[in-house]
């Protein structure tokens, strides 16, 4: 008898011990586990909330690898949800403010959650001249880290399915629900887009009528920003690399007398990223559609990329055959000199010769940036989005 009580403890020692902690793993490693996979979306009309409509559901993973649902907010006085992106130089332009109005209201009951509306399968190079970041996932998860965000950021871009019940057609778009969970205000954070120039009035006086009991004096208010990144939306992408990938790629040669001119940057009013490579320099080969990439997303401003090949004169064939595989439809150029200790002089006196090799120009000549080796492309994105020629705000 004694050796069966004992048996018993044991085994109910173990059942105990092992049941809880799985339960806890499970929902650790499934929020750990995520990984997005955004899908296009059958087109389809997109609702309208009214106020006083019941909030959506939803359960979305977030950038600090939880899941969170609407259920988590039930005892919230009031819960305010931001559909906004890292892309949008409208939403950029109010982040300070939302995390201000976080910091203000937090602490008296009313929550605050932002989701990432958009499908990254429909945005476009073209639309990311005044970012650094794309809408992905793991984008999302810089953004948060680089502006400290201190509110949940929600990713929706695999199916849109929650976007599509609550229906933002803007970023950034707000929706409060009072206590109920019932809409009391959509639309804006304030009328004023450039940063410090407003305070989320709108907002403000939504949220402060709730906590007060009164009426919403204007409980909906236009809004203004980049619109929603539909699933559906991809022809346009379709379209648009088609188009740049039929735009005419040619080499140029270039001496050593003309190299002074190219890097003195007089006339051209733009920053100009100029990146030295070679067909047999592995990194160079392999980073090089990523400057194709940036000369798309920043082109239209005042930002322009240029292309050295620091390969024989001889190969010009070769090197033409590349650029046109990697459909560099930008100022490209091919040493003319053999001699590339020639080169390294004309360039920069300082580089060492090894390749790739990097400079950012602003007009006139300066030197802002320069990298030896394979570039950090979000660091260097962020140098150039940062700059005072380019902006993240219009």
């Amino acid at each position: 008898m004694k050796n069966l009580l004992i048996l018993f403890s044991i085994c109910f020692a173990l059942i105990f011990s092992c049941s809880a902690p799985e339960e806890n793993n499970d929902k650790t490693q499934s929020n750990k586990l995520f990984i997005a996979n955004p899908k296009p979306v059958k087109e389809q009309p997109v609702p309208k909330m009214s106020i006083g409509d019941k909030a959506p559901y939803f359960n979305l993973p977030a950038t600090d690898g939880k899941f969170y649902s609407l259920d988590d907010f039930s005892k919230s006085k009031a819960l305010v949800v931001v559909f906004t992106c890292n892309h949008c130089p409208t939403a950029q332009a109010y982040e300070d403010r939302f995390i201000k109005v976080v910091s203000d209201y937090n602490s008296k009951g009313i929550s605050f959650v932002a989701i990432s509306p958009n499908s990254p399968l429909g945005l476009l190079y073209e639309e990311l001249g005044y970012s650094d970041l794309n809408d992905d996932y793991e984008e999302m998860k810089i953004r948060v880290e680089d502006k400290k965000y201190n509110f949940p950021y929600l990713y929706d871009g695999d199916d849109q399915a929650v976007s599509l019940k609550y229906g933002p057609v803007a970023t950034p778009h707000i929706f409060v629900f009072d206590k109920d969970q019932k809409l009391a205000y959509n639309g804006r954070f304030d009328s004023v887009e450039k940063p410090g120039a407003a305070n989320a009035e709108d907002l403000r006086e939504a949220l402060d009528s709730i906590l007060e009991g009164k009426p919403i004096p204007n409980p909906i208010t236009k809004t203004f920003g980049c619109s929603t990144k539909w699933g559906w939306k991809l022809k346009l992408k379709e379209k648009t690399n088609k188009e740049w990938n039929e735009k005419e790629v040619n080499v140029s040669p270039i001496s050593e007398p003309e190299i002074p001119s190219l890097l003195k940057n007089k006339d051209s009013g733009k920053l100009r990223l100029i990146n030295l490579w070679a067909t047999w320099c592995g990194p160079c080969i392999i980073e090089y559609p990523e400057f194709i990439a940036l000369q798309r997303m920043y082109g239209a401003r005042d930002f322009e990329f240029i292309s050295i090949s620091a390969d024989n004169p001889k190969h010009e064939s070769k090197v033409l055959k590349f650029l046109k595989e990697k459909h560099s439809a930008v100022p490209n150029y091919l040493f003319s000199n053999p001699d590339k200790y020639a080169l390294i002089e004309a360039i920069d006196p300082e580089w060492n010769g090894a390749l790739p090799y990097t400079l950012l120009i602003e007009p006139d000549g300066k030197v802002v940036w320069k990298h030896q080796g394979e570039v950090d492309f979000y660091q260097l994105k962020k140098v150039i989005v940062d700059h005072e020629l380019i902006g993240r705000y219009f």
